[in-house]
């Protein structure tokens, strides 16, 4: 049975004095255990990956992108079979041959906020997993003021479970021209960029430095680290960005931009590729 992504439930409203009933539309938010089957030299193993509370829909997209800017495969030659054997849960096999680098989950120590990891061990750990900055084939994109400016109004236009809720994070990738791509939402950001990140990986579009992403919050390190994993250069939110995450972006040569609203935005890094 299909696991819906909202759910209507009974509520009491209070305005004033007045209490009246009425009937509200939550996001759903339930686990997904993603778990990664290969063989090595001990024979068949079935690992658990993660377990991450997200919004049903999208889950293969999920764990594909989750295994993906984790850097624990590289390419979507790698997968042999996604399959969901049970519900809130889904199963990445490998191919025969390929060997998943679990060793990278540990770069999962340095992605809360509230690790007290300095910046630059972070970076670091990120740099070790990533394709060096410098080494995509074209790094030309660029993208004036007015484009940029447009594009939180086509992503608030297509977040069709926020316009029931009010409450989902949401994320799209345009290309250079504002044509809007690909879009996911989840209760959980990052959940919805690697939805993002793991549907582009299904139409082999990978890796993305021809195209912009934009943020329905805040920019966050985890959220500028799946972006670089993914080749993104320019990453814009309509909320700020943590300080990590502009060191980040500073050190991958990515643009980052925050408070996108209206007509104004601030620039943190790689202001070269932005046409005024």
């Amino acid at each position: 049975m299909e696991q819906l992504p909202t759910i209507h439930t009974d509520i009491k409203k209070v305005s004033g004095s007045q209490i009246t009933a009425a009937n509200d539309v939550l996001a759903v938010e339930e686990p997904l255990e993603i778990k990664l089957a290969y063989c090595d030299a001990r024979g068949a193993q079935l690992k658990n990956i993660s377990v991450t509370m997200r919004t049903p829909g999208c889950d293969e997209e999920l764990a594909l992108g989750f295994l993906y800017t984790e850097g624990i495969i590289q390419s979507p030659a790698e997968v042999s079979a996604v399959t969901a054997p049970k519900e809130n849960a889904v199963t990445i096999t490998l191919k025969e041959g390929m060997a998943p680098a679990i060793n990278n989950l540990e770069r999962n120590f340095y992605t809360t906020s509230s690790c007290g990891v300095c910046g630059k061990a972070s970076i670091d750990a990120i740099n070790t997993i990533c394709t060096p900055a410098n080494d995509y084939p074209y790094d030309g994109l660029t993208v004036n003021n007015e484009l940029l400016c447009s594009l939180p109004g086509l992503l608030r236009s297509r977040q069709s479970v926020f316009d029931q809720t009010g409450g989902i994070h949401a994320c799209a990738l345009f290309d250079a021209t504002g044509n809007l791509l690909l879009l996911r939402e989840d209760v959980g950001r990052h959940n919805a960029l690697d939805k993002l990140i793991g549907a582009a990986l299904r139409q082999e579009l990978l890796p993305l430095y021809k195209h912009i992403l934009l943020l329905s919050g805040r920019a966050s390190f985890e959220l500028v680290q799946k972006a670089a994993m993914a080749g993104i250069r320019i990453v814009a939110a309509v909320g700020a960005p943590s300080s990590l995450a502009a060191s980040l972006a500073e050190d991958r040569n990515m643009t980052l931009i925050g408070f996108l609203r209206g007509d104004r935005f601030n620039i943190y890094s790689g202001e070269q590729r932005i046409v005024i």
